[in-house]
């Protein structure tokens, strides 16, 4: 656990005030439509909030489970009515696009979203979407293998480096 003491209490409090301030003065600065705009359709070509689109149902469900674990008899009316009442409340999810097209708006410029846009909307951009996550996972597979074939590779020239520097001969590979 890393403790601070003295300047660096002193530092780490200064840069979390530091940040606070720059938070409420970044809050403070109206952002224009026009990049409001901008940040929407980066937004929709990224597809960045595709996978929120799942939050009201999880909870609809998790709630669905708890409620018919207390009432098992009521299954079907507890099921008929949560499904009712999030209906209702999916409107909502404009407010966290909103959030979101505000958050990427403080993020970046007008200039860097309408080129985001631009590329992710290109057929190149829509491929690196759909296989990009694909090529990480394969990448970090060869990662793996490499780095288990370094590591391997290391410890045994470095073994044989220490034996010769103090004059010994190598030990018998173990079974």
């Amino acid at each position: 656990m890393v403790k601070f003491s003295g300047l660096g209490r002193f530092a780490s409090v200064t840069v979390i005030a530091g940040g606070l301030f720059m938070g409420f003065s970044a809050e403070a600065q109206e952002i224009s439509a026009e990049h409001i705009q901008a940040a929407r359709a980066a937004i929709t070509a990224l597809g960045a909030t595709d996978r929120l689109d799942s939050i009201l149902p999880n909870i609809s469900d998790r709630l669905k489970a708890q409620l018919i674990q207390a009432y098992p008899n009521l299954d079907d009316k507890i099921s008929e009515t949560v499904d009712a009442e999030a209906l209702k409340l999916a409107p909502r999810r404009g407010d966290l696009e909103r959030e979101a097209a505000l958050v990427y708006a403080k993020a970046f410029t007008i200039e860097e979203l309408n080129t985001m846009t631009t590329f992710y909307t290109s057929e190149a951009g829509k491929k690196l979407l759909k296989d990009g996550p694909i090529a990480i996972r394969e990448l970090m597979k060869a990662a793996d293998i490499w780095t288990a074939g370094v590591a391997r590779d290391l410890e045994k020239q470095a073994n044989e480096a220490m034996l010769k520097e103090v004059g010994a001969t190598p030990a018998a590979p173990k079974p």
